[in-house]
């Protein structure tokens, strides 16, 4: 089976990592040869995955070490994830997309992913603050498939439709197209409204609705994956189902991201039906 290449998209504090990380642990616990890298400007994409315990950067080991081999820049994690972290803006100072571009060219030259066999790799993406070479590091390692991580507030949205604005364009040039939005984080019902219809409005599919909950803040705080602190939890099993889509799903779509204008408006729509909510408000015929 070729290796797939899924990459997993998200605004800082939307808990794209935490989302990758258990999906890592779930494709694992079912026999999958799993890579996560870490493109986390911060350096804790996989910190879950390896109980929290040091892993130097790629551009670090780089540095030091411009032969270094995958057993220099990795560390198996939770159920033989092998984890890698590309590097540390807050070390190094430097532009994340330059950075990236050196780290895939690694990848390339020491063979990294023919030496480990891997049946998939997921790659742990914050884009909104980082220049365009972030999204496609690599003419050669190419990605099949991205997910969107997001919440439901604005901002999250607002970066959820810029990136989409990215994978439109880099679709239509044959690139990964677009396998779905998860939400993550949501605190009700009304939240989840919020997405659903974001997605609809962007021509993608929501493809799970992952609820706001004190299991991913306590797995976090222990160093752990969710699978690992509450493996009966509802969570672990919405990852575990969430993994086998991920691996499953084989098709795309290419995004139709909101123009400036109709996002401000669409966004006052749900400031609107929030203040009714919360005013007891019911318009005409709403309850018919």
């Amino acid at each position: 089976m070729a290796t797939q290449h899924i990459a997993f998209y998200g605004r800082g504090g939307a808990g794209t990592s935490a989302v990758t990380s258990n999906i890592s642990a779930a494709l694992a616990e079912e026999g999958y040869r799993v890579i996560q890298i870490g493109c986390d400007p911060q350096n804790d994409s996989t910190s879950v995955l390896r109980d929290g315990r040091e892993l130097p950067t790629v551009l670090e080991v780089l540095r030091n070490n411009r032969s270094a081999r995958i057993k220099d820049v990795s560390r198996e994690g939770f159920n033989g994830v092998l984890c890698i972290e590309a590097m540390s803006l807050l070390q190094s100072g430097d532009c994340a997309g330059r950075g990236i571009s050196e780290v895939f060219s690694f990848f390339e030259k020491a063979a990294i992913f023919e030496e480990f066999e891997p049946d998939v790799v997921l790659y742990d993406l914050p884009l909104e603050v980082l220049c365009g070479s972030f999204s496609f590091p690599s003419s050669r390692i190419l990605f099949d498939r991205a997910y969107v991580v997001s919440t439901q507030d604005f901002p999250a949205l607002f970066a959820t439709n810029n990136i989409l604005r990215i994978l439109s364009r880099n679709a239509q040039s044959g690139r990964a197209k677009l396998g779905g939005i998860i939400a993550h984080g949501l605190t009700g019902p009304f939240s989840e409204s919020i997405v659903r219809d974001f997605a609809k409005r962007t021509g993608v599919n929501a493809i799970t609705y992952l609820p706001n909950s004190t299991v991913v803040i306590q797995s976090e705080l222990y160093g752990q994956t969710v699978l690992q602190v509450a493996p009966t939890s509802n969570h672990a099993y919405i990852f575990r189902r969430l993994a086998k889509q991920v691996i499953e799903n084989r098709t795309g779509s290419v995004p139709t991201p909101l123009g400036a204008e109709d996002l401000r408006n669409w966004a006052r729509e749900w400031g609107d039906r929030l203040f009714e909510l919360e005013m007891g408000f019911i318009n005409p015929g709403a309850a018919i």
